[in-house]
C-alpha cells in the first residue's frame, strides 16, 4: 500500500484499540464510537484528502508535550479521551514512540489505511514503506487525563551478529528465530542474557565438544539467562520466542562472572567440618567425600542464587539423608548427629537440567547449654532428657514396680513428633496429643517392663528433642 497519500480516516482509539471510525474534524468532540461499522460508513461517504492536513504533525526524534482533558475527542467504546498527530516515516526505520508524564496512557500507530501497526506505552514497530502515518495518543481508560510527552526515535539496530563479551548488541526479531557467533578467548564463568519488553525471550547456546543449554525465564520478566562456564571456543546463540512468532526489539549480551571467595571451583574432593567450597553444577550431581573425626551434631548447607540446591548424605550403618529446601530460598540444609566415619555428600539440582554457581559449608553445631544427648537407656519416672533423632527410632526402657498412671511426652521444634509405648502386652502409639506437632501418650499400666520408642512422624526429619516421663501410683487390676 502507498503511503503518500494523505489520511482520508481518522480512528477512534482507546487503550491503543481500535473501535471505529470518525472523519477528521468533521465530528464533535463528543461524538460516541458506539456502532463502530455505522461509524466506519459514515467516515467513508464524509471523508476529505484534507484530513491530514488538519491534524497537527510531529516530527521522529523530537518531544511532543500535550495533555488529556475531557475536551478530547471522545472513544465512546470505553469513554477515554484521545489526541492524534501526523507524521512523515522512512522506510526500513525501526521507530519508538513513549509517553512520560502524569497521564496513564497508550500510543499508537497507523498507517494510511488506519491499519493499526504497533499500541502500547511503548509502542515500536519496524517501517515498510515510507509516508505518512498517524500517532494517536489515549488515557488508558474514562479516568485518565494528565500531561504528557510523547517521545519518538529511529532505534539503532546492530548490523553485526557477531556478539562480543561485555560489549552488548540490539536487535530485532521477525517472527522466526535469529542467529549470532559468540567467541570465548579465555576459559571462565560467563553470562548470557536476552531481554525483551515485547516478547517472551528465549535464548539456547551451542558450543565445542557438543556443548548445549538452553533458557526461557531464568532472568526474570519472561527474559533469558545462561549462566555457565564456558571452555574457549566459537559459540552460536540463537535467540527466539518458546511458543509461536513473535516480533520485537531484544538485546543480547554476554559478560564474564566473577566466583566469590577464593574463585576457585571445586566439583569434588574431601570436605571437612569448619570446611567451605564453591562449586559449579551444570547437569551432572558432584560428590564429595565428608570426614566426620568426632562424634557430633553437624550441619551441611548448600546455597545457590542459580539452582534449586539439592543434598543427599550416606553415611557408615546405611545412614541415609536427603534435603531440597530447609536452608530456605531454595536452599539445602542437613543437620543431623553425625557418628565418626566416611561419608558421601552428593551437591545436586532438586529438578530440570539448570546450571550455576553454588556454596557448601560444614560447621558443627552446638547443643544448647547445659544439653547432654542421651539416645537410648532407661527412663525414670519423673526424669527429663534429651535426644537427637535423625531418622532411625530410638528405644528406651521403663521400669514400673507398681501400677501407675504414667505420661510420657516427646517435643521437638525441628519436627513431627511420634510416641510409640509396648510391654506387657499392649502397645500404644500417639502423633500429635500434645501441642502443636508434639506427642504424648497417657496410660494406666500394670507394674513390668516397657520399651518406649522416639521417633519422627516422617522417617526423613531430624533434629533435636526433650523426652519427659512422669508416673503416678494408680489403682488398676489386671485384665483377664
Amino acid at each position: 500500500m502507498a503511503k503518500s497519500s494523505p489520511f482520508a480516516l481518522i480512528v477512534v482509539a482507546a487503550g491503543g484499540a481500535v473501535v471505529g471510525f470518525l472523519v477528521a474534524q468533521s465530528l464533535p468532540s463528543e461524538t460516541f464510537a458506539s456502532d463502530p461499522v455505522s461509524a466506519s460508513e459514515t467516515a467513508e461517504q464524509s471523508a476529505t484528502p484534507s484530513a491530514l492536513a488538519e491534524l497537527e504533525s510531529v516530527t521522529l526524534g523530537e518531544r511532543m508535550a500535550g495533555e488529556i482533558t475531557s475536551s478530547d475527542m471522545l472513544n465512546g467504546n470505553d469513554g477515554s479521551r484521545y489526541d492524534r498527530y501526523a507524521i512523515s516515516l522512512e522506510e526500513g526505520d525501526l521507530v519508538e514512540f513513549s509517553l512520560r508524564g502524569a497521564l496513564n496512557g497508550v500510543v499508537a500507530l497507523y498507517d494510511d489505511q488506519l491499519q493499526l501497526l504497533s499500541n502500547a506505552p511503548t509502542a515500536r514497530h519496524r517501517i515498510e514503506e515510507s509516508g505518512d502515518y498517524m500517532v494517536v495518543v489515549s488515557g488508558a481508560d474514562g479516568s485518565s487525563y494528565g500531561p504528557y510527552t510523547l517521545n519518538s526515535r529511529v532505534i539503532e539496530l546492530s548490523g553485526d551478529n557477531a556478539l562480543s563479551v561485555d560489549a552488548p548488541l540490539d536487535s530485532w526479531l521477525d517472527g522466526s528465530s535469529s542467529e549470532f557467533t559468540l567467541t570465548i578467548e579465555e576459559a571462565g564463568m560467563y553470562q548470557v542474557e536476552m531481554r525483551s519488553d515485547e516478547f517472551d525471550a528465549y535464548l539456547v547456546l551451542e558450543g565445542p565438544n557438543g556443548y548445549r543449554r538452553e533458557d526461557d525465564d531464568s532472568a526474570g520478566n519472561l527474559d533469558a539467562r545462561i549462566s555457565d562456564f564456558l571452555a574457549p571456543g566459537d559459540y552460536t546463540l540463537t535467540a527466539s520466542a518458546p511458543y509461536g512468532e513473535s516480533a520485537g526489539l531484544f538485546t543480547l549480551s554476554a559478560e564474564p562472572r566473577e566466583l566469590p571467595g577464593d574463585g576457585e571451583l571445586r566439583n569434588d574432593g574431601t570436605i571437612a567440618p569448619s570446611d567451605s567450597l564453591n562449586g559449579w553444577f551444570s547437569g551432572q550431581e558432584l560428590t564429595y567425600q565428608v570426614e566426620v573425626e568426632e562424634a557430633g551434631m553437624y550441619q551441611i548447607d548448600m546455597a545457590s542464587d542459580d539452582i534449586d540446591a539439592y543434598l543427599v548424605l550416606e553415611g557408615p550403618n546405611g545412614y541415609y539423608r536427603e534435603d531440597d529446601d530447609s536452608g530456605g530460598n531454595l536452599d539445602a540444609r542437613i543437620a543431623d548427629f553425625l557418628e565418626p566415619g566416611t561419608y558421601q555428600l552428593t551437591a545436586r539440582t532438586a529438578y530440570g537440567n539448570d546450571s550455576g554457581l553454588f556454596s557448601v559449608t560444614m560447621e558443627p553445631r552446638e547443643l544448647p547449654e547445659g544439653v547432654e544427648l542421651r539416645n537410648d537407656g532407661a527412663l525414670t519416672p519423673d526424669e527429663t532428657l534429651s535426644g537427637w533423632f535423625n531418622g532411625e527410632s530410638l528405644t528406651y526402657q521403663l521400669e514400673l514396680d507398681e501400677s501407675s498412671l504414667v505420661t510420657v511426652d516427646m517435643r521437638s521444634s525441628d519436627f513431627d513428633a511420634y510416641l510409640e509405648l509396648e510391654g506387657e502386652g499392649v502397645a500404644y502409639s500417639d502423633d500429635d496429643g500434645g501441642t502443636g506437632t508434639d506427642a504424648r501418650l497417657q496410660q494406666q499400666l500394670l507394674p513390668g517392663m516397657y520399651t518406649i520408642i522416639a521417633r519422627g512422624f516422617s522417617g526423613m526429619d531430624s533434629g533435636l528433642f526433650e523426652l519427659e516421663v512422669s508416673a503416678e501410683p494408680t489403682q488398676m487390676q489386671p485384665s483377664m
